[in-house]
Parts: C-alpha cells; structure tokens; sequence
C-alpha cells in the first residue's frame, strides 16, 4: 500500500520589525523582492514518518526560511511543531527551489502532516 502525504503550504510574511523612531525606513526604501512572496519552482515533498502516521499524529511544522537571490534555500529555522516532523520537513524544504530574484528574502512556512490522507 502506498502512503500519501498531503502538505499544506502556507506563506506568510514576516512580522515587520520594530521601527526605531530616530531612523525609521521609508517602506519605498526595502527591496521589493523581501516583500513578494517568490514563486516556489521546485518542490520535494518531505517524508512522513510511518510511526508516527501509524499512531495518526500529525500536526503542523512551522518554518522560517532564508532564501538566496539564486532561489536556493540558504537556512531553515523551525518555529514550531513536533520535532520529528520538523526534521523531515526541514530535510524535504532544503531541496526546494524558489525563481530568482534581485536579493534575498525570508519567509514563513506551514507544512502540515496529515495522517488521514492517503
């Protein structure tokens, strides 16, 4: 029997830094690439854990991701989530590859873990 992986991505923006009233930036001032969103072109599903998807525990793996001008996936901060799940997620995540852009940008990430799916 093959086991599926449904994942739920989610992209959410970063919280925006606390703004030094002495030298607050002008927001036209910030690079346009940390704002947008960047369109993933390649992505490697993670892996479910059979022991934990026997057991039915899921749950969801929060993620904060560095990605590169090049797209590449440069770092991996896990926020939340089981840890055996935030491994496999952040093994499969590392793999993905974002389009170029200008610069570099950071990004929030869900990746949910379902063990009713097939």
């Amino acid at each position: 029997m093959v086991a599926g992986l449904f994942v739920v991505l989610a992209v959410i923006p970063p919280p925006a830094p606390a703004e030094d009233k002495k030298h607050a930036a002008d927001p036209s001032d910030e690079a346009p690439a940390a704002r947008i969103p960047r369109k993933l072109v390649r992505k490697v599903e993670p892996t479910y854990p059979q022991d934990l998807k026997r057991r039915s525990i899921g749950g969801v793996v929060k993620l904060d991701l560095k990605i590169s001008a090049n797209g590449s996936v440069e770092k991996i901060s896990v926020m939340g989530g089981n840890p055996i799940l935030a491994d496999s997620a952040a093994q499969a995540v590392k793999k993905w590859q974002y389009a170029p852009a200008s610069t570099a940008s950071s990004m929030l990430l869900n990746v949910e873990f379902d063990p009713s799916s097939k």
